[in-house]
């Protein structure tokens, strides 16, 4: 896929209503006030450990840098969200919502806009924090704000 496709999925999802129900398989799909999608997958690579799965993540760290750029051309400068203190007050037993949740588990740090007219946030992170999954530039859009 290409910069220019993966800002129009974005888009879409912006713009899309968000199901009523939780569905999906593992972190991607939806549910109420949400959507979560891979844009790029590592495709089976990087899912051990060492040199391969450092390479894959850099790349989808690029992919996240050169869509990250594009949206701050869009909306402004983006903000970054490091994922600890949700993954704090959440082991300290409070509820977090989703998709920050589910995104806390996965990525180490956030990229985030609210999408301007829409009242969404949007938010890029490379999911990489799970040795055994395969290595995902995902993309949320939300009309909850970060915890």
């Amino acid at each position: 896929m290409t910069i220019e496709q993966h800002l129009a999925t974005i888009d879409l999802l912006c713009a899309r209503a968000f199901p009523a129900r939780r569905g999906g398989v593992g972190a991607e799909g939806g549910g109420p006030g949400f959507h979560v999608v891979a844009l790029v997958s590592s495709l089976g690579l990087g899912t051990g450990d060492g040199a391969e799965r450092e390479r894959a993540a850099e790349d989808l760290d690029a992919w996240r840098e050169a869509v990250s750029r594009r949206l701050d051309d869009r909306w402004g400068p983006r903000q970054h969200y490091g994922v600890l203190t949700a993954q704090v007050r959440r082991a300290r037993g409070e509820e977090i919502p989703e998709p920050w949740a589910t995104l806390g588990d996965l990525v180490h740090e956030l990229s985030l806009w609210q999408a301007d007219g829409s009242g969404r946030w949007v938010a890029l992170g490379v999911a990489e924090r799970d040795d055994t999954d395969e290595i995902r530039f995902l993309v949320a859009v939300t009309d909850r704000d970060p915890p």
